[in-house]
């Protein structure tokens, strides 16, 4: 699906009076909320560096983004903005959006350390070959993320203090990170 079939499937999952699951969870369905309107904050303020622009305008082949996520997902809440924003700088790029617990399943082959953590952002050329792969949160976000894991913090510490790593960063690290993927290519 595209940018915006996936903003539909989302907005679906808010406003339907039976949602699907997980979204039949209140937790999940608060959990889509909060992110529904951090995600539309960031397309609304977030702003792109010109080192990001540059280097998306630089891309002269074209490019098939994947996204793997899912609308419960905060980590995606914050960095998907910023992947959506960069790849409508260069028509050679299209993003596909899919959902991580649906078909075709395709985190299985781009797990993280054994995991399935989203978003992954997977970058292949015209004949489907990958080129690069993101994700699931910019180092510096992993590294609070691994820390507070390693001390045993509990979700509801983690999610605050992941929260307010990205409140502060306003997508900058995102946003380097897919710039020096770039270079690579």
């Amino acid at each position: 699906m595209d940018f915006r079939q996936y903003l539909l499937v989302f907005e679906d999952i808010l406003h339907t009076q039976t949602p699907p699951a997980p979204y039949d969870n209140a937790a999940y369905l608060d959990y889509a909320k909060l992110n529904w309107s951090r995600m539309n904050r960031w397309l609304k303020k977030g702003v792109l560096s010109e080192q990001l622009i540059r280097g998306i305008k630089q891309i002269s082949q074209p490019h098939q983004w994947i996204v793997i996520t899912e609308p419960w997902c905060g980590d995606a809440a914050h960095s998907i903005p910023f992947i959506q924003l960069a790849a409508q700088q260069n028509q050679l790029i299209s993003v596909v959006y899919e959902l991580r617990d649906s078909l075709p399943f395709r985190i299985n082959e781009y797990l993280t350390n054994g995991s399935k953590s989203i978003p992954k952002l997977i970058i292949q050329d015209a004949e489907g070959n990958d080129l690069a792969t993101w994700g699931p949160r910019p180092a510096e976000c992993q590294l609070l993320f691994d820390r507070l894991k390693a001390e045993g913090a509990g979700f509801e510490v983690q999610k605050v203090a992941l929260q307010n790593w990205y409140n502060a960063d306003k997508g900058r690290s995102v946003q380097a990170e897919l710039e020096a993927l770039l270079t690579t290519l």
